[in-house]
C-alpha cells in the first residue's frame, strides 16, 4: 500500500498560533499557514491537510497561489473541518476552491471516550450526526468528494462503519490511529473492523500512563508509543492500494481515560469482557511509569519551550514513519 503521508495542523498547535487562540498565552508569533507549508515541504509532505479558516481567508488570488504552490510541491490538499464548528457549507466551499476531494469532519466535542460527561446532550449529539450526513452525504456524491469522519475519541469502530453504511455513499472515515484507546477498543481491533472503509489516517500516537480510573493518554512522537504501527497498515493494506494520511502528534493538554468508573460507561452498548481485557493488553506497550511526570510543557506552563517540543516531535515522528515505510 503507498501511503501518501504529510502533515496536518493539530500537532503544532502552539507553532502555528492556534493553541489559546484569542488568550495572554497564544503564541504571538504563531507562523499560521505559511509556516505549516514550509515545515510540510521540509518534511516532504505528499499531502497536505488544511485548517478550513485558513482558507475561508484568502481571496480569489490567494487561492490560485495556494493551488499552484501545493501542485508544484506535489502536495494533494485534505479540508480539515467539523460539525463542532458549525454547518459544512464553508468546507465545501474551500473544498471547491482548492479542488480538494476529502473533507475531514470531526463529528462532536466529546473528547477521553466520555459520554457521560455529555449528560443527555449525548444523544442530542448522536441524532445530529445522524441528520448532518443524511444532509451532506448527497452532496458529497454530487461534487465528487468524501466526507471522512474522525473516530475523534467519541465513536466506536462499530458507531462509525453504521454512519458510513447509512450514508450510502459520499462518507468514509478518517482513522485516527491513536484513538481507538478513548473509546476501549484495542488498535488492531478497531483497525480491522473498519479498514474497508478507510479514505484518510491520522498517524498518531500515545504513550499511556495507567491511574486508578483508567488511563492517561500522553502525546509522543508517533512510532514512540502504544500503536503498533506495522500491523495497524498492514490491515489497511490488505483493502487498499493507497491512501492519503497525515502526521498528528496528539493534543498539548493530557486526556485522560477513566473506563474504570461505572459513569465513563454511560451512553455505550454492552461490551464483552474479551473486548475490554484486549484494549487494556493493548494499552500496556511502551508504557509510562504510574510516577513519571506525564505533563507537556503547555501543562507546565512552560510556553517558551513550546515551539522546540512540537518541532522536534514532529520530525521524529517523520523519521520514525520513513523508518517503517509509512513516508517517503
Amino acid at each position: 500500500m503507498l501511503l501518501q503521508t504529510g502533515l496536518n495542523p493539530y500537532g503544532l498547535t502552539y507553532h502555528l498560533g492556534l493553541q489559546g487562540h484569542g488568550t495572554p498565552r497564544a503564541n504571538p508569533d504563531g507562523r499560521g499557514l505559511e509556516g505549516f507549508i514550509e515545515l510540510a515541504e521540509e518534511l516532504g509532505a505528499k499531502t497536505l491537510e488544511i485548517f478550513e479558516p485558513w482558507i475561508a481567508r484568502l481571496d480569489d488570488a490567494g487561492i490560485a497561489a495556494l493551488k499552484a504552490r501545493l501542485a508544484a510541491l506535489g502536495m494533494t490538499p485534505v479540508i480539515s473541518s467539523g460539525l463542532n464548528h458549525g454547518p459544512l457549507d464553508g468546507a465545501f466551499r474551500s473544498a471547491e476552491r482548492l479542488d480538494a476531494k476529502l473533507i475531514r469532519v470531526c463529528l462532536t466535542p466529546v473528547l477521553c471516550g466520555d459520554r457521560n460527561a455529555a449528560g443527555e446532550t449525548w444523544h442530542e449529539l448522536v441524532r445530529g450526526v445522524h441528520k448532518a450526513l443524511s444532509e451532506y452525504a448527497p452532496r458529497a456524491v454530487a461534487e465528487g468528494r468524501i466526507l471522512v469522519i474522525e473516530n475523534h475519541q467519541d465513536f466506536t469502530s462499530d458507531e462509525l462503519v453504521g454512519f458510513c453504511e447509512e450514508a450510502e455513499g459520499g462518507v468514509g472515515i478518517c482513522y485516527d490511529t491513536g484513538n481507538s484507546l478513548p473509546v476501549a477498543e484495542a488498535p488492531l481491533d478497531f483497525t480491522r473492523r473498519i479498514a474497508p472503509w478507510v479514505r484518510h489516517v491520522h498517524l498518531k500516537d500515545y504513550n499511556v500512563q495507567f491511574t486508578d480510573e483508567g488511563f492517561r493518554l500522553v502525546r509522543c512522537a508517533i512510532g514512540d508509543g502504544v500503536v503498533p504501527f506495522a500491523e495497524v497498515l498492514a490491515i489497511l493494506a490488505e483493502h487498499h492500494d493507497r491512501l492519503t494520511a497525515v502526521l498528528e502528534p496528539g493534543a498539548l493538554d493530557v486526556r485522560h481515560v477513566r473506563l474504570l468508573t461505572q459513569d465513563w460507561w454511560n451512553g455505550y452498548p454492552p461490551r464483552s469482557a474479551r473486548s475490554l481485557a484486549a484494549c487494556l493488553q493493548a494499552a500496556r506497550r511502551n508504557r509510562l511509569a504510574d510516577d513519571a511526570d506525564y505533563r507537556t510543557p503547555w501543562e507546565r506552563g512552560e510556553d517558551g519551550a513550546l515551539v522546540q517540543y512540537e518541532l522536534d516531535m514532529i520530525r521524529r515522528s517523520a523519521a520514525n514513519m520513513r523508518a517503517i515505510g509509512a513516508m517517503t
